[in-house]
């Protein structure tokens, strides 16, 4: 037999609350991430690296942003039928948008039916990590299942916040159960400390998913969710395999990095995920040019540091430093600084995140904070140093005391 054929389904619709006010503007997919990347390509990079070019991303909220960064990043040669095509919510059987990512599915079946794929991929738009999808379908294939769900060992106090799942005893490629955020769950057999937490990525038959989904579209007891409904629709049937991402081989990948996966759902895990970035043995390595990440910056100038004279000097420390970054007798330390940023003399900027178009001016200061896109950072203002004061100016601050700074705004104190 010859390879099968594979579609893969981006779920891009996510409201993302949890990470306003970077999603007051923009779909959760399309917050910027590392100084030069969307969400949204990581999944997208993994899939092409596998060698899966035939792709959908389903949008929904505020997909402006988010709609016309695939169009015009991830553009493919149509010779071979290779495409990444977003696909806006259409409300194709009935007036309602999407109620939850099975129901995405069930509303966008035309795009399953028009390829008449054997097998479909389906992954989360708003995760960090690097996976080789090719190995999992080979393993879904091989186990006989009708949908397979790829799991990440997490430490089993966090087993509440995530969806669950528990391997059969006598195979362990078959799941037996899976709970939504236990309170008492059960440690593995190898790692009694360890829980098999769902990625939120599937490998499922063709037609098996086709008709779950159109199943659980008439369930009115059903949330038409993916982890919610789906799975335990398979694990009933018996037919739920298990991937285990630590068996996962990413060419290029190291003892370090090879199981990373974060999922940026709040603002102080947005922040900690691109500190991963900046160490000088990175938990997450952006440099794995065997299996590279892409993005939408091509025709950017180098960043450039100017200004080296007495009690100024352009200099970054511990940071990624975008293209089209300039510092200008600024210091920099522990930042990540996207591409058109432009810091003056005596600013400083450390243990920062601050996304496209930032502007700051001399003497200014921001510490321990994510700035969003073209916020104006006046001369002598502070960012980060004062709660108390950042919150009476309308900015988020978060339990760990991380300053957020909506988009676009002028920040004069």
């Amino acid at each position: 037999m010859g390879a099968p054929r594979v579609l893969a389904i981006v779920l891009a619709g996510g409201e993302g609350k949890r990470l306003m006010p970077l999603t007051a503007d923009r779909a959760k997919p399309a917050v910027p991430f590392g100084g030069m990347y969307r969400l949204v390509d990581f999944a997208l990079s993994n899939l092409v690296n596998s060698g899966y070019l035939q792709i959908v991303v389903l949008t929904q909220y505020k997909s402006h942003s988010l709609d016309r960064h695939v169009a015009k990043t991830w553009r493919m040669s149509p010779l071979l039928g290779n495409y990444v095509a977003p696909v806006p919510a259409q409300q194709r059987v009935g007036k309602h948008w999407y109620l939850g990512s099975a129901d995405a599915i069930f509303q966008c079946l035309n795009t399953i039916e028009d390829e008449k794929p054997d097998i479909v991929v389906v992954v989360g738009a708003d995760h960090v990590y690097r996976m080789d999808f090719a190995q999992m379908v080979d393993e879904h294939i091989a186990s006989g299942a009708e949908f397979t769900v790829a799991g990440i060992r997490q430490p089993i106090g966090l087993a509440d916040q995530f969806g669950v799942i528990e391997a059969d005893a006598n195979d362990p490629r078959k799941i037996a159960a899976f709970l939504e955020k236990p309170t008492e769950p059960v440690g593995l057999a190898d790692s009694p400390t360890e829980v098999l937490a769902s990625m939120g990525n599937y490998v499922a038959s063709a037609d098996a998913l086709i008709e779950a989904v159109t199943a659980d579209a008439t369930n009115p007891t059903s949330r038409h969710d993916m982890g919610g409904d789906i799975v335990p629709y398979f694990v009933n049937r018996g037919t739920a395999g298990l991937y285990d991402f630590i068996e996962n081989d990413v060419d290029g990948s190291t003892d370090r990095d090879r199981d990373y996966w974060r999922d940026v759902g709040t603002l102080d895990a947005y922040y900690d995920a691109n500190r991963d970035l900046i160490s000088i043995n990175p938990v997450f390595n952006l440099y794995n040019t065997r299996w590279p990440l892409f993005s939408g910056y091509q025709q950017l100038p180098p960043a450039k540091f100017v200004h080296a004279g007495p009690g100024r000097l352009g200099h970054a420390s511990d940071s990624l430093v975008s293209p089209g970054v300039i510092v200008s007798g600024a210091t920099v330390s522990g930042s990540v600084l996207s591409p058109g940023v432009y810091l003056h003399s005596w600013a400083s900027v450390s243990d920062s995140v601050l996304l496209d178009g930032v502007l700051v001016g001399r003497h200014a200061q921001i510490h321990r904070a994510i700035v969003d896109k073209n916020v104006v950072v006046k001369e002598r203002a502070r960012i980060g140093l004062d709660a108390e004061h950042d919150i009476a100016r309308g900015f988020t601050v978060t339990e760990s005391g991380v300053t957020i700074v909506p988009k676009g705004m002028v920040v004069a104190d």
